[in-house]
């Protein structure tokens, strides 16, 4: 049985289903001249080999782990040009993973651990980038003039070891990029941003609910001094989107997401959750929480719990304990509450102030101890002696 150290390169088509999907013939001519025009040729430049093709796939051979991370850059970066014309549901982005390892050999075809963490470290990489392990990027760094993003370390799928990992991003060049905004730096914490949550009941009308849990979440998770929290203000601006959540991780600056739905039935609900890591889109946990209306706030630090457990799990108990202190115990005054949240961000007029202020007066009137609603009530007080719709007079005790 013949081994070799070798440089291994995975690749394979983001989303090949799909443009097979959208249109079968053009998306296999366009792959097959991009492999006869731009792939094979740098290939043979670089002195690599193509082990095998795959439909979507390939497996490439080369002698120097310099020469394949090259032959990958050049080939994406390639590909940016190529598709400068294409509409963006045609384009053909590839995203690839460089190993550097002892490989068996078996006739023309490769096998062993070296090609299948290329395999794994291909799928973590994003579309138009590549995804490399700890020693082809020591081998690299300092001979080639690109610039690494440390990942850390990866369990990754069957192989028994994690593997160090470090990202080449998509080229500043890249088409999808060139309407967005600047990256934002990451915090030097866990940064995380909870996007709405999707109103899976049916009816318009509950969308209070789902937007005040939302918010109940974003309050909680603040709490914890260990995470980096983006405000309600910002991560609602996606709200009736459909997002890519690896552009949420560079317009807002966050290495986590989290996304979910709330269903409401009869006095039953279902809140979904899963928290995705924008770095790579890949899914750290998702979960379902059932039950009763009575337990809406027992499955709140349910969710708000599972998260911090996902993503900062040296967070001290003592905070876990705060940050999942319950509002209030009466359901109807946080329903009250709740609406006048909806109505307090629906429109900056008169009547919406009015309408919010007599919902959170409400719950205080269910629960004088519901100390969130005081506050949003006295937010709305001050809005509205600041637009000149009420007069201090209004406000004085009598």
């Amino acid at each position: 049985m013949a081994r070799k150290l070798a440089a291994i390169v995975a690749a394979d088509v983001v989303g090949y289903s799909r443009l097979m999907g959208v249109d079968e013939a053009e998306t296999l001519a366009a792959l097959k001249t991009h492999q006869r025009e731009l792939i094979a040729p740098n290939i043979a430049e670089h002195q690599g080999r193509i082990v095998k093709t795959t439909g979507d796939g390939l497996l490439i051979e080369f002698s120097s782990v310099i020469e394949a991370v090259e032959c990958a850059v050049e080939v994406q970066r390639a590909m940016q040009g190529r598709n400068e014309d294409v509409p963006a549901d045609h384009r053909i982005e590839f995203r690839v993973g460089v190993n550097l390892g002892d490989i068996i050999i078996d006739g023309d075809d490769i096998y062993g651990d070296g090609v299948n963490v290329a395999a794994r470290l291909e799928a973590l990489a994003e579309a138009n980038g590549i995804c490399v392990s700890r020693v082809v990027h020591d081998q690299v760094r300092d001979k080639l003039d690109l610039v690494f993003e440390d990942l850390g370390e990866r369990q990754l799928k069957n192989i028994a070891r994690p593997v160090h990992v470090f990202r080449v991003p998509a080229p500043a060049t890249e088409l999808r990029m060139q309407s967005a905004s600047p990256a934002l730096a990451l915090p030097d914490k866990p940064s995380i941003a909870v996007l709405p949550f999707t109103n899976m009941s049916g009816d318009s009308e509950q969308d209070y609910l789902a937007d005040g849990m939302v918010e109940d979440i974003i309050t909680a998770l603040s709490h914890f001094k260990a995470l980096f929290v983006i405000a309600r203000n910002s991560s609602f601006a996606y709200k009736g989107r459909a997002v890519d959540v690896k552009v949420v991780g560079r317009e807002l600056g966050v290495r986590y997401v989290l996304e979910g739905s709330v269903r409401r039935a009869a006095n039953r609900v279902r809140i979904t959750g899963q928290l995705i890591d924008t770095a790579t889109g890949a899914h750290l946990w998702a979960n379902r929480f059932d039950g009763g209306l009575g337990d809406i706030f027992d499955l709140q630090d349910q969710v708000t719990e599972s998260i911090v457990g996902a993503i900062a799990p040296a967070v001290e108990r003592a905070e876990i304990e705060r940050a999942t202190r319950k509002a209030t115990e009466r359901l109807d005054a946080y329903d009250h509450y709740l609406r006048g949240l909806a109505k307090s961000y629906q429109d900056a007029n008169q009547q919406a102030c009015s309408e919010a202020l007599h919902l959170f007066n409400s719950a205080i009137e269910l629960d004088p101890y519901f100390a969130t609603a005081y506050a949003r009530a006295a937010f709305c007080y001050a809005n509205a002696k600041a637009f000149g719709w009420i007069s201090l007079t209004e406000l004085l005790p009598v």
